[in-house]
């Protein structure tokens, strides 16, 4: 008899969320989209890398280390991130700039993601993110999108990416995500 096994296929099914984020749908057909699984191994220092964004971010960042300590109470994590090759070619101002060429002119700022981009690769991450936690929840796992472990991989390079959003995943009796403090 093996007691609690759902835990042991915890990385498997993550594999497979980060299948449905791979398979969304992308504008214009263009696959921008980054994905990768936080190793046991690298949750550590994942967390600690949002605890040092939260000392850096100042007053009003302290979430970043209640959600550094759901990354480490987490059974798995995935990272979801956008690498814009370019822009649609629309020149629709969405981005806010009249053309897709004055966007792609601008100097890219650097914090914890890096912009200007086009918004239809936003669109594109956030249509690849709403795959992900509707996978998650088909196989009955807890998960919460986090801008605070998606920042934290971004700035410390865990993940080469534009944006990047986090989803930690859990299989207990009580949503670790849910009543949070």
């Amino acid at each position: 008899m093996i007691l609690n096994p759902e835990s042991e296929v915890l990385e498997t099914l993550a594999k497979s969320i980060l299948l449905a984020a791979r398979t969304a749908p992308k504008a214009k057909g263009v696959d921008d989209i980054v994905t990768a699984l936080v190793e046991k191994e690298d949750v550590e220092g994942l967390a600690s890398a949002m605890e040092r964004l939260a000392d850096e971010k100042g007053e009003g960042f302290t979430f970043l280390k209640r959600d550094a300590g759901n990354l480490r109470n987490a059974g798995a994590a995935i990272l979801i991130g956008v690498k814009a090759s370019g822009a649609a070619g629309l020149n629709c101002g969405a981005c806010g700039f009249k053309t897709c060429a004055e966007m792609l002119d601008q100097q890219k700022v650097e914090a914890e993601f890096k912009g200007p981009n086009c918004m239809l690769k936003y669109a594109d991450l956030g249509i690849a993110v709403g795959a992900a936690t509707s996978k998650a929840k088909d196989f009955c796992i807890d998960n919460r999108v986090m801008y605070s472990i998606g920042a934290a991989a971004r700035v410390s390079g865990f993940l080469d990416a534009d944006v990047v959003f986090g989803i930690p995943l859990s299989v207990t009796g009580k949503n670790i995500f849910f009543d949070r403090k």
